[in-house]
């Protein structure tokens, strides 16, 4: 922590450096894409694609689950999502997925997370389709899964009214990526072909 806590107490020099750059954005914000994708730490959306900020609105939970749209029910996740689209009129969306997934292979190993009663809900009601499989680690196994899962996650996005509103009028994208932890690499689904392929 130490270290975290020192480059954020020089970061206003850095900024200074910067300044043009940071005075606008102060000013507002109009991002190219919404990304969601998990809370894992190895995971950092801007290094993944250069980002700078104010590039990326970023939608992270556990496993990069996307909540069922329940109007009834507004939840953070939502809320995110509709902002990206209707208020900052993102016109791309990116789910990506990510190698040696922790969520994903507690659920297709069938682990017990009765000490992680939370963990536990979050996941078996968000991704039920995933349960009681079998892959550890990296393996080949474990990919799919979460590739599978990655693809779920969009069509959960779908249902959205703002997403499916935003598709149909051609002013938004949406796309899948599977990133692999280990090695860097990035791939994204292609609907012509059913794979993922190189960026």
């Amino acid at each position: 922590m130490q270290q975290l806590t020192a480059h954020a107490r020089s970061f206003e020099n850095r900024c200074a450096e910067r300044g043009e750059e940071f005075r606008r954005l102060g000013a507002g914000q109009s991002p190219q894409a919404l990304f969601v994708t998990c809370s894992d730490s190895r995971v950092v959306p801007a290094l993944i694609t250069g980002a700078a900020p104010g590039d990326l609105f970023e939608l992270r939970t556990a496993g990069n689950i996307v909540p069922e749209y329940r109007p009834e029910r507004p939840a953070g996740e939502a809320a995110t999502i509709e902002y990206a689209v209707q208020v900052l009129g993102v016109e791309h969306i990116v789910v990506c997925g990510h190698s040696h997934c922790g969520a994903v292979g507690a659920l297709v190993r069938g682990e017990d997370l009765t000490g992680v009663p939370a963990v536990r809900g979050w996941l078996e009601g968000a991704a039920p389709e995933l349960s009681g499989g079998g892959a550890d680690g990296g393996t080949p196994e474990l990919a799919d899964a979460v590739q599978r899962h990655a693809l779920a996650q969009a069509e959960r996005l779908r249902a959205y009214p703002c997403v499916a509103e935003g598709l149909a009028a051609g002013r938004l994208s949406l796309d899948v990526w599977f990133y692999e932890v280990h090695t860097g690499a990035v791939r994204r689904h292609r609907s012509e072909t059913g794979r993922f392929e190189s960026l």
